[in-house]
C-alpha cells in the first residue's frame, strides 16, 4: 500500500518549487491524505479565492452590490497578466470583476475588487489576513489581493484547503462561478483556466488554478460524485498537465477512502466584521448604526372629555368646598370644653320633615346654604342604563400607519438565504434613508425562493422616491403595488 500510494503521489521529473499537497473529505474536514501540508509557500492565484471569498461577505452585508460601477485605477490597470485589460479611470460593474478574477484570473479585476471594497490594495490585504485568522489559516499571510509573488505573501495546502472548504459551504449562491468554461466579463467572453479539468474529470466544479515561476503550478479542485465531496490540493506543479493529472490521482484517492455515509459537518462561518470602506462612482457603504441617536417623544393618548353640563356641575362643587373652608371658624378646646365621657341625651326635636331637618341642622351651625344651580342646566333623569356600572371611556390607540387607506405600495430591496440577513439589510436601509422610509413597515417574506426584504405601508409615489434615492446609492430596489 505505501509502494503503491508513493508512486500514485509522485512527480514526473525534478520540481521547479518545493511540492505540497492535501485531500479532504469536504463534508466533515477530515484529512485523508497530506504531504508538506504546513509548509509555507507562494499560492499564486490561489490568493484570488480570498479575495472573492471577502467580495462576497462584502455584497452579502450590504457594502458594496454586483451592479456597483467600479472605477478602475492605474494600479489596478498595470497589473501584469493574467488580465482583463481594464483602462485607468474605465467604469464596470462589481459583478464583472468578480467574474474575471473567478474564471480568467484577471490580476487587474482582483486588484480592483480590493480598492473598491476597502479603498486601497493595502487595506485590503490587512482585511485579508483578518479574514485567514478568523477561517484558521494560521500559517498564512497576504500582500495583496491577485497572488503575484511578493515577500511575505504566503500560504500552505493545509489552509488554501480549509479556504477551499469554505467558499463551497459559506458562499453555496456564488460557487457555480468555478465551474463556468467561460463566462461573460463585461462585454468579453473569457475562458475559465481550470477548464482541462473540469472537462476531463468526472463530477470536478471548481475551484481555482494558480501559477507563478516561484510559486510553480498550483490548484485547489473539488469534485462529488454519489453524495461525497473532495477538495484536493496541490502546491508546486511542474506543468499545468502534470499537476492536473496530479490532482485527478488525490481525487481518486479522496473518494476511495471517503465513507459513503457520513452525518454533514459543515465549517463554523466567521462573524462579519466589515472592513474599513473605500472609494468608488457613487456612495456604495451602508454601515449599520445600532445605538439610536434621538428618541422623539411620543405623544398623549387622545382621552374623551366630559360633557359640558357635567363640568359646570364640578366647578360649583368646587367653589362650595373652597367657601365653607374660608368661612368655617376654627374649633378649638377652649371652644367645645373638656371631653365628655358621659352620655348625653340631646333634647327631643319636633317631628319634621326630613328636608327640614337637615336645613335645621344647617342654620344651627352658622354654615351657609350652597347657591342655587344656574336654572339654564339641565339635568337628564337618571335610567336604568345610567344606574348600571359605568364604563371607562373608549379609548383610540394609535400605532403606527398601517397600509390602508391608500397605501398599498411598498418595496423589495433584495432576498435573502436567511431572515436575519434580510432583517439586517432592512434595518441598515432604513437608517440610511430615514426621510423616505421613516412611515413604512419593515416586511420579511419567506416563499421558495428565499426571504424577501420589504418595506409596505407606502403610497405608489413614497415607493418610487425611495427606490429612486436607494438606487442612488448602489442598492438594489424595486416597487410593488397592489395585486388586481
Amino acid at each position: 500500500m505505501v509502494t503503491a500510494l508513493a508512486v500514485a503521489l509522485s512527480l514526473t521529473g525534478a520540481q521547479a518549487a518545493p511540492y505540497a499537497a492535501m485531500v479532504i473529505d469536504a463534508r466533515t474536514g477530515e484529512v485523508l491524505h497530506s504531504r508538506n501540508a504546513d509548509t509555507r509557500l507562494h499560492p499564486a492565484s490561489l490568493t484570488k479565492m480570498m479575495t472573492l471569498y471577502i467580495a462576497f461577505e462584502a455584497v452579502e452585508n450590504g457594502e458594496i452590490s454586483l451592479d456597483t460601477m467600479v472605477r478602475i485605477s492605474k494600479n489596478a490597470a498595470s497589473e501584469p497578466p493574467s488580465k482583463l485589460g481594464l483602462k485607468p479611470g474605465q467604469r464596470i460593474a462589481l459583478r464583472y470583476l468578480i467574474r474575471a478574477a473567478a474564471v480568467k484570473s484577471a490580476n487587474d479585476a482582483a486588484t480592483a475588487i480590493g480598492e473598491a471594497i476597502e479603498g486601497s490594495e493595502a487595506a485590503f490585504a490587512r482585511r485579508m489576513n483578518r479574514t485567514a485568522q478568523a477561517l484558521g489559516m494560521s500559517r498564512t499571510t497576504f500582500r495583496n489581493a491577485n497572488g503575484l509573488t511578493e515577500d511575505g505573501h504566503l500560504s500552505t495546502a493545509r489552509d488554501m484547503t480549509t479556504l477551499g472548504r469554505h467558499l463551497f459551504y459559506d458562499y453555496p449562491d456564488y460557487y457555480n462561478l468555478f465551474s463556468r468554461l467561460s463566462t461573460d466579463a463585461g462585454g468579453r467572453e473569457v475562458a475559465n483556466t481550470n477548464r482541462r479539468l473540469l472537462s476531463a474529470y468526472r463530477g470536478a466544479d471548481g475551484i481555482k488554478t494558480g501559477y507563478t515561476r516561484a510559486a510553480g503550478f498550483n490548484l485547489v479542485a473539488s469534485a462529488e460524485r454519489g453524495g461525497e465531496r473532495i477538495i484536493a490540493t496541490v502546491f508546486g506543479g511542474r506543468s499545468s498537465a502534470t499537476r492536473n493529472a496530479k490532482v485527478a490521482e488525490l481525487l481518486d484517492l479522496g473518494f476511495q477512502r471517503a465513507p459513503s455515509r457520513v452525518a454533514l459537518r459543515k465549517p463554523e462561518r466567521p462573524v462579519y466584521v466589515g472592513g474599513g470602506g473605500g472609494t468608488v462612482e457613487e456612495e456604495k457603504t451602508i454601515r449599520l448604526v445600532r445605538a439610536v441617536e434621538t428618541s422623539p417623544r411620543p405623544l398623549m393618548r387622545p382621552v374623551a372629555q366630559p360633557p359640558q353640563e357635567l363640568l359646570v356641575a364640578m366647578q360649583d362643587d368646587i367653589r362650595q368646598a373652597v367657601t365653607e373652608a374660608n368661612t368655617a371658624p376654627a374649633v378649638t378646646e377652649a371652644d367645645t370644653g373638656p371631653a365628655v365621657t358621659a352620655s348625653v341625651t340631646p333634647p327631643p326635636r319636633p317631628e319634621l320633615p326630613e328636608a327640614e331637618v337637615a336645613k335645621a341642622e344647617i342654620a344651627e351651625a352658622g354654615i351657609a346654604p350652597p347657591p342655587a344651580r344656574p336654572a339654564e342646566l339641565q339635568l337628564a333623569s337618571l335610567s336604568d342604563a345610567d344606574t348600571a356600572t359605568p364604563q371607562p371611556p373608549e379609548l383610540e390607540v394609535v400605532t403606527r400607519m398601517s397600509s390602508s387607506g391608500g397605501r398599498h405600495w411598498g418595496i423589495n430591496v433584495g432576498r435573502f438565504t436567511t431572515r436575519h440577513q434580510a432583517e439586517r439589510v432592512l434595518l441598515s436601509t432604513a437608517l440610511q434613508e430615514l426621510g423616505a422610509l421613516d412611515s413604512a413597515l419593515r416586511k420579511v417574506v419567506q416563499n421558495s425562493r428565499g426571504f424577501e426584504a420589504n418595506f409596505v405601508g407606502m403610497t405608489e409615489d413614497q415607493a418610487a422616491l425611495a427606490c429612486r434615492r436607494l438606487e442612488a446609492r448602489g442598492a438594489t430596489c424595486s416597487t410593488f403595488g397592489p395585486k388586481s
